[in-house]
């Protein structure tokens, strides 16, 4: 018998979440059955979404990175690392359904932690978002909120990969000096600017073609909305219909998981381009899962620059 730990929630959360809203369990775990395996996990990811849909997310719907410690299918052998959504829990058993291997021969030089960003899911977000969605084209002109996270800032990259300029807004001058590093075109601290509409003018003087936003138009954190048109302020404007009708802008959402057949083939995509060095990335890595709540406080605090995990 394997006693998994697992955090819950004590309450939902009254304004900001605080640490005494969670408590930590132990949960007795059943042994595998025929078609069962036994995952443990190694990286956790806490994301903004779980902001919103809180006790659900938290005990079930959180992305991890898991070795097979005990395996009864053999799709999935003892040694092998899945990402699945376990939640925040150290163990957890499963009959298989809904994990994703990592690529095989997975390079060791490259942390395995990438599955939950740039050659994960906040990865795949900002790839098809880009040329599913917003059909992107060189010498389109970008503008990329919450760009120093971890979809933003690969946002960003593969624009820059495919020919474009991009502008990036951040919430500190550390983030701004990172996007700038990471080849942005354009970057600004919206906190700070004294005008965010002659900042964007000056960034593009002939305007836009694609905002992206996966933070604050989203409902979820890998969600992502964009407006494609010729925009100036109205991209931050909360009335923003008229603007639409009248310049023919296109505004849409959508779930990376529109993708899900692609998945395998996207990876692929992203591992050669941080292995040809065009990729590159920042992780802000919290040390031990009794650390869980204080990772996610701190990343909604936006105390991380790119992809907020948490190594168990």
């Amino acid at each position: 018998m394997v006693v998994a730990q697992v955090w819950t929630l004590k309450q939902h959360f009254v304004g900001f979440p605080k640490p005494s809203d969670f408590e930590l369990k132990d949960e007795q775990l059943p042994e595998p059955k025929h078609g069962e395996v036994l995952l443990e996990a190694v990286f956790l990811s806490v994301d903004p979404y779980m902001r919103f849909v809180e006790l659900r997310c938290i005990t079930h719907s959180s992305l991890a990175i898991s070795e097979v410690i005990q395996s009864h299918n053999p799709s999935f052998p003892v040694g092998s690392h899945v990402v699945a959504m376990c939640g925040w829990r150290s163990h957890y058993v499963c009959d298989g359904t809904g994990l994703t291997p990592l690529l095989p021969d997975w390079p060791q030089d490259i942390p395995l932690s990438l599955a939950l960003g740039i050659i994960g899911m906040p990865g795949l977000t900002a790839l098809y978002g880009l040329e599913e969605v917003c059909q992107i084209k060189k010498g389109d002109t970008l503008l990329v909120n919450c760009a120093a996270g971890a979809v933003g800032s690969a946002v960003g990259q593969i624009a820059k990969i495919k020919g474009c300029t991009v502008v990036g807004s951040a919430g500190t001058d550390a983030k701004v000096a990172y996007l700038k590093e990471l080849g942005f075109d354009h970057a600004f601290n919206y906190k700070t600017v004294s005008s965010l509409d002659e900042t964007l003018r000056k960034a593009a003087p002939n305007g836009y073609d694609c905002y992206f936003d996966n933070v604050r138009l989203a409902t979820h954190g890998d969600h992502t909305c964009f407006i494609s048109g010729h925009i100036y302020k109205t991209v931050y404007c909360p009335y923003i219909h008229g603007h639409v009708l009248f310049k023919q802008l296109r505004m849409e959402g959508f779930l990376v998981t529109r993708w899900e057949e692609k998945f395998q083939e996207g990876f692929q995509r992203m591992m050669a381009w941080v292995k040809e060095g065009k990729l590159t990335w920042t992780e802000h890595v919290t040390e031990g899962f009794s650390n869980m709540p204080a990772a996610f406080i701190g990343m909604l605090r936006g105390d991380n620059t790119g992809k907020a995990v948490v190594k168990v």
